[in-house]
């Protein structure tokens, strides 16, 4: 390393040290990562290749062909909420990002609630996309099918078998990220290139197959929406699930803020490519499939099936069976990448001490550099909640719900953003990125979007909440009751319990901590 080089390596590891210590913190994690590492941290949960797979069904099956629209719509949407994050993350480049950026723009009831809201919905989120393997594993090898089936429509052997490759690969995330955040990111990185690479190969198989135009995306395809509350635009309303469940995650990128190398410019340039390349590679192949399919009519490829069959229909097995092993490669790193966010957030919330045990579960491993009993407890919930939600009917209104606390999370930081650019408060990094005078018209577009998204989710709707017998009024609104439940419940328990309890833990408190506010006391540990 030149002495130029040297110099500049000690400027910005003073100024990354200062990023903490402005939180009351002192360095506590190992900085391993550059930029192509965040890049893939984001990529990987957003995860292209698993939620296009995984979802394609309720899309086309529920909105037809010109679901296909529901794909920008939502990239423009989330592009809004993005550039805030992007300013934030260049502002406040520290661990737990959504937990500690509402605290600096809100107050700690609000932080603890985003912190909480996006915690409980990560850990969801790692068991939903682990059952994705069950979409895929059985479609290469009929081996990996351990439950015997009886008949193609058995869904309970289905769901124990989902269970189970479930179970196996929260298993091995949860060592993964104990053993090391270098080994997770090189794992993550090698998986995020074979994910890439499959993706545009994947495009240019099904444009050399395509048997019709992209006008195709201007019908419905002959969805029956007569019965329905707004006609069409009410089916294309619940079809735009299959969009919304994919575009989210960027801001993982930002989480691993204090163990990369010059977080204040890599994070925010992670953030958008991670949801730029997203939407272009997943656009691409959502539009082609759509133009391959031998027949949109088949249930094989909407309510009956997937992005799967429809696959191995247009590419025959050989190939096809190519395509879907990149696919598991893909869930698998996506569930690396999730497990590692929700690692990084109840590091984030029991450093101050905010969480049951949380001297406990912030304590940093010195042997791996890693928050161990994070990794661990965090993984055996998930699993345990693979238990839980074992019946496919509990299982949609669980993910479902999830999806919506992540989104009432994002509004967690984005509401308390806009407020501080009306009242003239918010100030942007000077040498950071910032949206300029762009900046109040892009955040109140994402809180717009986050709102009606949020709703949107929440609709009590029979397809999404409420789809088979037997029938309960309580899941049907179960979009708005456990999320209501999870965080009241939650919520209250923080205000008489924990908010007693708050301040830095004295392994991860600063050497002069004067500041009088109250996550910035250090406490005993237990």
């Amino acid at each position: 390393m030149s002495t130029r080089d040297e110099k500049a390596h000690k400027q910005a590891s003073a100024t990354d040290a200062e990023d903490i210590d402005e939180f009351g913190y002192k360095p506590s994690l190992v900085r391993s990562l550059g930029s192509f590492h965040t890049f893939a941290a984001g990529i990987s949960y957003i995860s292209i290749l698993t939620g296009t797979f995984q979802l394609f069904y309720l899309g086309l099956g529920t909105g037809g062909p010109s679901y296909w629209w529901s794909w920008p719509i939502v990239f423009l949407g989330q592009l809004m909420v993005a550039l805030c994050f992007c300013e934030l993350a260049a502002r406040f480049p520290v661990a737990g990002s959504i937990y500690n950026w509402s605290k600096r723009l809100s107050n700690h009831g609000v932080s603890w609630l985003a912190g909480w809201t996006m915690l409980t919905a990560s850990i969801v989120s790692i068991a939903a996309v682990a059952l994705a393997l069950q979409a895929t594993l059985p479609e290469i090898w009929s081996g990996f099918q351990f439950i015997p089936m009886q008949g193609d429509e058995d869904t309970n052997a289905q769901a124990l078998n989902g269970v189970i490759l479930a179970a196996l690969l929260i298993v091995f995330t949860t060592v993964i990220n104990a053993f090391g955040t270098k080994l997770m990111a090189q794992i993550n990185s090698a998986g995020v290139f074979i994910e890439l690479i499959a993706a545009v190969v994947l495009i240019i198989l099904l444009a050399v197959n395509i048997v019709r135009g992209p006008q195709v995306v201007l019908s419905s395809g002959g969805i029956d929406a007569s019965g329905r509350p707004l006609g069409y635009a009410g089916a294309f309303l619940v079809a735009m699930f299959a969009s919304l469940y994919v575009m989210y995650g960027f801001d993982t990128a930002s989480s691993l803020a204090e163990e990369s190398h010059d977080p204040r410019r890599n994070a925010p340039k992670a953030i958008l490519r991670a949801l730029f390349f997203s939407f272009l590679l997943g656009g691409l192949i959502l539009l082609f499939a759509i133009m391959s399919a031998p027949d949109l009519s088949d249930p094989a490829f909407g309510s009956l099936g997937g992005l799967q069959n429809l696959i191995l229909a247009v590419l025959g097995g050989g190939v096809g069976t190519v395509i879907l092993i990149a696919v598991v490669v893909a869930v698998v790193v996506c569930a690396l990448a999730v497990h590692a966010a929700a690692i990084r957030l109840a590091f984030a919330m029991s450093r101050d001490n905010n969480l049951p045990a949380g001297t406990k579960l912030c304590t940093i491993s010195p042997r791996f550099g890693t928050p161990v009993v994070s990794s661990v407890t965090i993984g055996v919930i998930a699993i345990v909640l693979l238990l839980v939600t074992f019946s496919p009917q509990i299982y949609t209104v669980v993910t479902s719900i999830a999806i919506i606390m992540i989104y009432t999370a994002y509004l967690l930081v984005t509401v308390p953003m806009l407020i501080q650019r009306l009242r003239g408060t918010w100030q942007p990094r000077p040498d950071g990125f910032s949206l300029g005078r762009w900046g109040l018209p892009v955040n109140i577009l994402a809180v717009i979007w986050g709102a009606l998204m949020a709703i949107n989710l929440a609709w009590p709707r029979n397809e999404i909440y409420n789809a088979t017998e037997p029938f309960h009024w309580y899941l049907q609104y179960g979009g708005i009751l456990l999320p209501g439940i999870i965080l009241g419940a939650g919520f209250a328990y923080y205000w008489t319990v924990q908010r007693h309890k708050t301040g830095v833990v004295a392994e991860h408190a600063r050497v002069d901590t004067t500041v009088a506010t109250p996550t910035d006391k250090p406490v005993q540990e237990a």
